[in-house]
């Protein structure tokens, strides 16, 4: 099986099969990754071709210098980055506001862990972390990185990493036990 280096060398020679099995060997990457972000199946799948568009338009800049999978993931972090930036982002959420009811979290962490069902309470408080302490949950626990790779791919200090990951299971720990008294959680996109 040729590495990914050996396939962007093929690429750039012209081999559109290699670069068939480029996109096929990171899609479940990236797709899950930019899933996790927007959270809508459709719109997901919209933007992995968006990522993988972009990277071939670039590919001739991909020096060699990291893991190829971490350079793809730096396009689809910077692709999320830019859609809720957009003023379709912006208008969509505030369609959702109107009507969103989040539900209350009165279970431990250690039932929901053990429940399947109850993942989806999980999926759902993460999705209202802060746009930057999400952004690094779901690197670090959903796609297995290290804190130094999610700085690479996220161009921040390695410290700050550190930080976010920290606050953002901090607050999770408190939404999915239920919450401190007079706290409630709030949307940061």
């Amino acid at each position: 099986m040729p590495t990914d280096q050996e396939l962007i060398e093929e690429i750039l020679n012209g081999s559109q099969a290699a670069m068939e099995v480029l996109v096929k060997r990171h899609y479940k990457l990236i797709f899950s990754y930019v899933y996790r972000k927007v959270g809508d199946y459709h719109l997901a799948y919209d933007m992995t071709q968006e990522v993988f568009i972009k990277m071939m338009k670039s590919i001739t800049r991909y020096n060699n210098s990291g893991e190829f999978k971490n350079w793809l993931l730096k396009i689809a972090v910077n692709q999320c980055r830019d859609y809720f930036r957009s003023s379709a982002y912006k208008m969509k959420a505030g369609e959702e506001e109107l009507g969103t009811h989040v539900p209350s979290h009165q279970e431990s962490v250690w039932d929901l862990v053990s429940k399947k069902a109850d993942s989806e309470k999980v999926k759902a408080a993460v999705t209202q972390l802060p746009d930057y302490q999400r952004e690094v949950i779901i690197l670090r626990f959903y796609h297995g990185l290290k804190v130094k790779e999610i700085s690479e791919v996220t161009n921040s200090k390695e410290a700050t990493v550190k930080s976010r990951v920290k606050q953002g299971v901090e607050k999770l720990r408190r939404w999915l036990k239920g919450g401190d008294e007079g706290e409630e959680k709030r949307s940061y996109r």
